[in-house]
């Protein structure tokens, strides 16, 4: 009898709000024995606190995926290929795998990093959609994204600001928190400060909202999960 392997599986589980996460990410996670979660250095598992919010986890191993930091990219590729092998273990012995992704899996989410390793030594992956952070900040601020049916719409991390403002349409700086100083610096070059807002930790109980951030205080901290949304003028 052919052995069984299990599937990893990429689930969202949106940007801080139990309540947003889909069915399928529920039912999925429901029946998945394995729950992989991203941890930081000091313990903290958002997404899988998130996901315990809308999901009875009890009885089902939970593996902290530990990744670094780092901005060295052979640091970041060792964190990734080490979690890849814990998650292996498990995938070997026939047990489906479901990692949790804060917002969406397909947007500069790290499950990426892991399923590309995996595929590409025959495992199989399935992705899970969820609702992103700027759109869960956009309903939160009470504004559309693009205005329209024809205007673009530019998604880049906070510290692209200086390179893509100058594009047309409306522009999402998303994970701003660590450059907030530098990006707000752009914005006002750009003058665009008056038509950017920013919500940290949409859905989560330290949730801020900034409908203008003509008078933020630059050396206020906005904490990793800032995402900030600037109006086509």
């Amino acid at each position: 009898m052919e052995k069984r392997i299990g599937t990893f599986y990429g689930v969202s589980v949106g940007p801080g709000d139990p309540e947003l996460m889909t069915l399928q990410a529920v039912r999925r996670l429901e029946s998945c024995p394995v729950i992989a979660a991203p941890q930081t250095p000091k313990g903290g598992m958002l997404a899988l606190d998130i996901a315990k919010g809308a999901v009875d986890l009890s009885g089902k191993t939970i593996l902290p995926l530990r990744f670094a930091m780092s901005l060295d990219p052979a640091v970041q590729k060792a964190a990734h290929i080490e979690a890849a092998r814990a998650v292996k273990e498990y995938l070997d012995a026939g047990q489906d795998v479901a990692m949790l992704n804060l917002g969406d899996v397909s947007v500069y989410a790290t499950f990426g990093y892991l399923q590309e390793i995996l595929e590409a030594e025959g495992y199989k992956t399935v992705m899970l959609p969820g609702v992103t952070s700027f759109c869960a900040a956009a309903a939160r601020l009470g504004q559309s994204l693009t205005g329209g049916m024809e205007q673009p719409l530019t998604i880049a991390p906070g510290r692209c600001a200086a390179e893509v403002l100058a594009a047309p349409g409306a522009k999402v700086l998303m994970k701003s928190g660590r450059q907030l100083h530098e990006t707000l610096a752009a914005l006002a070059d750009a003058g665009l400060l008056s038509r950017s807002a920013m919500v940290c930790n949409c859905g989560l109980p330290n949730e801020e909202v900034w409908p203008d951030l003509t008078d933020y205080d630059p050396a206020r901290s906005a904490g990793y999960f800032a995402t900030i949304l600037v109006k086509e003028g």
